[in-house]
């Protein structure tokens, strides 16, 4: 018979402290999150002000004068305002040079600003704007859900029943198909809002997808008891549906209204810049500063006051490390990356975040964090800071290559080929390697699947 017994043991566990969480949480949001954070924290925290960017540069004066008995701890937080209240000061050439980049670009509606405007007109509490938010930030550039409601549940601080809820909500707005989970429910999504009479149709998407995409038109006839002409008019409904939502938005062009880096060629090198406009500027206020000095405040009062003001300069702090980390990522991809500069994706070179953490100083989950959802406009276009860390392959001649630049290689030769005679992936293999990039065929299959082509059987025309 089993007994129930207690027993003590020893463990270690790293347990990050809220601060640690804080800032872990500053480093990895976007800067549409940070936003929201920083104006959240301007409600909460009364000693935070904004402040006009033009402004910081120049006022940077300290006179707070108060007992020194009284002031010990909070000379320590004041050592640090007059670098504070100038974050955000921008270099007048850097910010010309940067001007000048982006006067030439068109706006366009990004997909997560025609959902957070869709998600404006509804009544939503708190809890509510915060998964919706996190919702639209884990979306890939197609539309699909990258997390799980699970998961964003967590980040939020809220029930997996609630983020459920959102999810749901997403999925009944604009474009059709948002916020699904896969190609099978991207679809079903949009075939929803045509009604109830493609009962085969919505069949096929939720159950026979593979078959339709091998054109097996008499096994779904047979598993679904109809005609294969009826199948074939479920496939052709199917087919003018939107598989890829996302796409219909401005994207990458849209992004390069307000990329988080720009980098750019000035004369024979390259030069690396911040995006500051999307960050809120900050500073601590001087009333309440001035207000601590009073020999009149209570015991009470001036601890409060301690409390917010360091609160404050982390924040703040915070932020600095932030923008202080992408920078110094988004040089080493600038120098690591100069091929790709100079040539395009062909050129680009394998990179790990190891290797970059490396160089910067920081542990790799630090990279991975710092990267997460941030863009960078390049002479080549806007790219995610994410799409420059590839592994890669080694040519024939010694050279470096990444594996993006194989799949660009791929997606070309299938682009090019005969449509009556298309490349098998051992014929792709044969040319690669002609052209000195030794890749296996099972690695040509893999990306050409994760490049979204179909095999050759499949992309034949008669």
């Amino acid at each position: 018979m089993p007994v129930l017994q207690q027993s003590a043991q020893m463990a270690q566990s790293q347990v990050l402290s809220p601060q640690m969480r804080q800032s872990l949480e500053i480093l990895q949001a976007t800067a549409l999150e940070l936003q929201q954070m920083v104006r959240q924290e301007l409600e909460t925290n009364p000693v935070l002000e904004e402040e006009p960017p033009e402004q910081e540069a120049t006022d940077t004066e300290d006179t707070a004068e108060a007992d020194a008995a009284e002031m010990d701890e909070v000379e320590r937080l004041e050592e640090d305002w007059s670098d504070f209240s100038a974050q955000g000061a921008v270099d007048p050439e850097v910010e010309a040079r940067r001007m000048r980049f982006l006067e030439g670009v068109a706006p366009e509606e990004t997909l997560a600003g025609h959902l957070e405007n869709q998600f404006g007109r509804l009544a939503l509490d708190p809890v509510q704007r915060r998964l919706a938010s996190l919702l639209i930030g884990n979306l890939d550039e197609n539309g699909y859900l990258a997390a799980t409601p699970e998961e964003v549940a967590d980040e939020a601080g809220a029930e997996t029943a609630e983020a459920i809820e959102m999810l749901h909500t997403l999925q009944t707005m604009d474009p059709p198909g948002v916020g699904a989970r896969d190609l099978s429910e991207c679809l079903s999504l949009q075939l929803a809002r045509l009604g109830s009479d493609h009962a085969a149709a919505k069949n096929i998407v939720n159950n026979h997808l593979d078959l339709l995409g091998r054109k097996k038109f008499a096994e779904i006839a047979s598993a679904l008891g109809i005609s294969q002409e009826q199948v074939r008019e479920a496939g052709a409904l199917i087919a003018q549906l939107n598989p890829k939502p996302g796409r219909a938005f401005a994207g990458e062009a849209a992004q390069a209204l307000s990329p988080d880096v720009i980098i750019e060629k000035v004369g024979d090198d390259y030069a690396v810049s911040l995006v500051r406009d999307n960050i809120p500027h900050l500073r601590i206020s001087r009333s309440y500063r001035d207000l601590l000095g009073e020999s009149g405040g209570t015991p009470e009062v001036r601890g409060y006051l301690r409390d917010k003001i360091r609160g404050g300069k982390f924040i703040i702090k915070s932020i600095q490390q932030r923008q202080q980390t992408i920078l110094a990522i988004a040089r080493e991809i600038a120098a690591r990356q100069r091929p790709f500069l100079e040539e395009g994706v062909s050129a680009l070179v394998p990179m790990t975040m190891a290797q970059v953490a490396q160089v910067v100083g920081v542990h790799e989950t630090t990279v991975s964090r710092a990267i997460a959802g941030k863009t960078v406009a390049t002479p080549q276009g806007i790219f995610e800071m994410k799409f420059f860390f590839t592994t890669g392959y080694t040519t024939a001649d010694g050279a470096e290559v990444s594996n993006t630049s194989v799949k660009d290689a791929i997606a070309a030769l299938i682009r090019a080929e005969n449509a009556h005679k298309p490349l098998s992936d051992q014929q792709i293999m044969d040319k690669l390697k002609a052209d000195g990039l030794p890749v296996a065929r099972r690695t040509v299959a893999k990306y050409r699947e994760a490049l979204g082509f179909l095999p050759s059987h499949l992309r034949k025309s008669f």
